[in-house]
């Protein structure tokens, strides 16, 4: 599912798309859960399924570490200097949480004066984050590559209310970037704890990023951790492997 169509809505909706997903459960052979923690979500709504759990997977070789100079590079062309800099990968809405991370960043702020949140990508909820935004915080828009702005970055963060597992913090983590992200699920599997925060918590977020963009020996043994577990747990051909394996034990048991 990438994230269930329940956790995108609310009211009479959800209600409807948690009924929608239990019997359209019922007409699969096989689920696939990119995390631990959307499994647990399906089975939690009532979803019962035969669910494999293969998380999403990033090509390594698309996504290579990050070189200093790489990223001295990025921030010259972004202008960015010295600065410590935060950077929000993802489509600009209500899932991504961007207005929580705009809430926390003042805090941040308060301690790092200097410090720069940027915003890559766009989407309905531009306007209003727009509006929100106070000093230090650029809005990047659409861009034909993130890696830049990875590389720019001394901090990835994930704001999301809801995933199913982040393409951009797998990304993230294959190009040796120290990532930040709320409590959702597939956070807990890819991440530290130390890395992970709870949802809707501006003031955890705000900590947690201050302690990093404050640390550069932190930041670089996580991202050093970070880069250790996509080559172990996500790189693609380990995933595309798996999914293979499925696809031939569900043919095998139709007797093709």
């Amino acid at each position: 599912p990438h994230a269930w169509s329940f956790d995108a809505v609310r009211g009479p909706a959800r209600w409807l798309a948690v009924r929608w997903e239990r019997v359209g459960a019922r007409w699969c052979n096989s689920i696939i859960c990119v995390s631990e923690g959307e499994a647990e979500r399906g089975r939690a709504a009532g979803v019962n399924a035969t669910v494999q759990v293969i998380p999403n997977g990033v090509d390594r070789g698309e996504w290579p570490p990050t070189s200093p100079a790489e990223s001295a590079a990025a921030r010259r062309g972004f202008d960015l200097g010295s600065s410590p800099v935060a950077v929000c990968v993802g489509r600009l809405s209500r899932q991504k949480g961007q207005d929580v991370l705009i809430e926390a960043w003042p805090l941040v702020r308060a301690q790092l004066p200097g410090a720069t949140l940027v915003f890559v990508g766009d989407g309905p909820a531009r306007g209003a984050l727009e509006r929100r935004a106070g000093p230090g915080v650029v809005f990047a828009g659409s861009t034909d590559s993130v890696r830049p702005w990875l590389a720019a970055a001394d901090v990835v963060v994930v704001a999301s209310r809801w995933e199913g597992m982040s393409l951009t913090m797998l990304e993230a983590m294959a190009c040796e970037r120290c990532v930040v992200s709320t409590d959702v699920p597939g956070a807990r599997e890819a991440l530290t704890a130390d890395a992970v925060v709870p949802r809707e918590n501006p003031q955890a977020l705000a900590e947690s990023i201050i302690l990093r963009l404050s640390d550069s020996a932190l930041r670089e043994r996580e991202a050093a951790d970070s880069l250790t577990r996509v080559e172990v747990q996500f790189d693609w051909a380990r995933v595309g492997a798996a999914i293979t394996r499925l696809y031939e034990d569900l043919r095998a048991e139709r007797g093709q």
